[in-house]
């Protein structure tokens, strides 16, 4: 079990571990997760399970992702932003040596392909970032096309990344106070634009701009997150940033 004080402990210990990385961590209640949810991606925990969204800020590239790039040397069949941020969460992980933390990254994906997590729909939940989505436009006019939602946050538009959502399994926050997310895209116009510019032009970034923000990306963190990931590697090896294990 885990009172208010625990709760807020442990979201003090693992920001500590985080945030000087440039990360963002924001507690939620399982149960407040699965209740906007279809059950077949519900997390199997109890509801008052105590869990952390982890966004990356703008600041990640040079607080995270340079040092681990001059210290580490990779794996070439990993993505290198996924295995500084598996370090950085497998590293705030050992200051809890008394609890089960089981983390969930982005990326991952059931057999079936069903992502393990709905990361935009955890950072909403947590207050972390609003997740707009179609049912947030009041006159749809798309029709019959999908249109996927996306988060905004209230400090950094569209310039940051939701991570991991990781879970203290052994603890419970019943008394956990939900905080609704800002709700910072208000007009119907600017929400419209924000989906179109999403769905039907992402590539070129312009969404992240919808909302002003206090903190973008520099220009060599937009042009790393522009390469195709597959193209990553000869980007970074050209920066002379490069050290691949001989074993993949």
């Amino acid at each position: 079990m885990g009172n208010l004080a625990e709760v807020v402990e442990l979201r003090e210990q693992l920001a500590g571990a985080l945030m000087p990385y440039g990360f963002e961590v924001y507690p939620f209640q399982v149960g407040w997760y699965n209740a906007v949810l279809e059950p077949a991606f519900h997390l199997p925990y109890p509801d008052d399970t105590l869990a952390f969204v982890v966004l990356s800020t703008p600041s990640m590239f040079e607080k995270a992702f340079k040092p681990f790039l001059a210290e580490h040397t990779l794996q070439k069949l990993r993505d290198p932003i996924d295995q500084c941020i598996s370090y950085h969460l497998s590293l705030a992980k050992e200051h809890f040596p008394s609890h089960k933390v089981d983390v969930i990254y982005d990326y991952e994906l059931h057999p079936n392909r069903r992502p393990k997590a709905l990361m935009q729909t955890a950072a909403h939940v947590s207050g972390a970032a609003y997740y707009y989505q179609r049912k947030d436009v009041s006159q749809d006019p798309w029709g019959e096309k999908k249109m996927f939602g996306v988060c905004v946050h209230a400090r950094f538009g569209g310039w940051f990344a939701i991570r991991a959502v990781t879970l203290f399994a052994d603890v419970q926050a019943p008394g956990l106070q939900q905080t609704p997310p800002m709700d910072c895209i208000q007009s119907q116009e600017d929400r419209m634009q924000l989906l179109e510019l999403f769905n039907f032009h992402w590539r070129d970034g312009r969404y992240r701009d919808v909302l002003q923000a206090q903190e973008r990306y520099s220009a060599e963190q937009t042009l790393y997150f522009a390469t195709p990931p597959g193209e990553r590697l000869k980007l970074l090896e050209m920066w002379g940033q490069l050290h691949l294990s001989p074993s993949g």
